[in-house]
């Protein structure tokens, strides 16, 4: 049996990938309605052979049957409309920061924590793209050897910064100034991503930490970030440096990464075999691997974590969201 279900912002890059991973994942759908601002509406989008008309959102768009929302159209909408949709019933599954570090909000990752989904209010917050990524193969490593601190550096595709991301990376190539980024992408690596906070560290960074420890639920991990644009269309590679309270044997570390939900662990260095951000391009996995013991430090360990940004980052996490959704209607 289908259920009802709204887009917002399905114009935009997650808004129509939200559909795909509907569509590759056979997600039960009973009735869809497409929202977008005043200068998307009209256009129109197939979905399952079938073609729909992309409305204009507004204050009206939520009083009618609709049980679950994703919305992906930025914070400020967010926080205006997210609101009205849970107030007709409907469940929220936002994609922008605006409800993320809310205490009255989940913050889900399905494959980490999907009991929180238990609690929500009518909205569930879902994860910024690169917390995402490292946090599905760090649960369970975290639930047998208990992380006290990460260090990671992120190398972030322009898709991050959604289509005009994209469009800046191909203006820079042929040499035009950029419009989005504050510098020309091309073969350059931006340590900025979002604007920068008094201590020093940019939004996203302060995004990974605080996120990070509401998913894990463990407010003592200590994660120490720098979040760099590079020019690469798809896909965030991570560079993960993790310490751990208690020892481990390599080859049983690897098997839980092995058996995680979510997880690929490709990881043959000397035949050169491990993840690429055009290999995880299109795949909903979480790929891991240049999994080797941190020499330096009492039980630590470094990894290479990659994943398709606009799909687990974004669109597919909402859909499994969903899906925990209906098991539990």
């Amino acid at each position: 049996m289908g259920v009802n279900v709204a887009i917002v912002g399905a114009t935009g890059m997650v808004g129509r990938t939200f559909l795909k991973v509907m569509e590759d994942r056979n997600f039960p759908v009973d009735k869809l309605y497409l929202f977008a601002s005043s200068k998307s509406a009209g256009q129109k989008i197939t979905f399952r052979g079938n073609e729909y008309i992309v409305e204009e959102l507004t204050e009206e768009s939520f009083k009618r049957d609709i049980q679950i929302a994703l919305f992906s159209a930025g914070a400020t909408i967010s926080k205006q409309f997210a609101p009205i949709a849970a107030s007709h019933g409907v469940v929220v599954i936002d994609n922008s920061s605006a409800w993320r570090m809310d205490e009255n909000v989940p913050l889900v990752v399905p494959e980490v924590n999907p009991q929180d989904i238990s609690w929500h209010k009518g909205i569930i917050a879902n994860p910024n793209c690169s917390t995402i990524q490292m946090v599905v193969p760090l649960k369970p490593l975290h639930d047998k050897y208990k992380i006290k601190r990460i260090v990671v550096s992120t190398y972030q595709a322009v898709s991050g910064a959604g289509k005009k991301g994209v469009d800046d990376l191909e203006r820079s190539l042929r040499g035009e100034p950029c419009q989005v980024f504050p510098h020309p992408i091309a073969n350059n690596c931006i340590p900025h991503i979002d604007s920068f906070a008094p201590n020093g560290y940019t939004k996203e960074e302060l995004k990974m930490i605080n996120e990070t420890k509401k998913i894990m639920g463990d407010s003592s991990i200590k994660v120490s970030p720098t979040t760099v644009r590079v020019p690469v269309a798809n896909s965030h590679s991570e560079s993960v440096n993790v310490e751990f309270a208690r020892p481990y044997e390599m080859e049983e570390l690897i098997e839980v990464l092995k058996h995680a939900p979510g997880v690929v662990v490709q990881d043959d260095p000397q035949n050169n075999i491990y993840p690429l951000a055009t290999y995880a391009t299109g795949k909903d996995e979480v790929f891991v691997g240049r999994i080797r013991r941190d020499e330096t430090v009492y039980s630590g360990l470094n990894m290479w974590i990659v994943a398709d940004n606009i799909r687990k980052g974004a669109a597919t996490n909402a859909v499994q969201i969903a899906e925990l959704l209906i098991k539990n209607m």
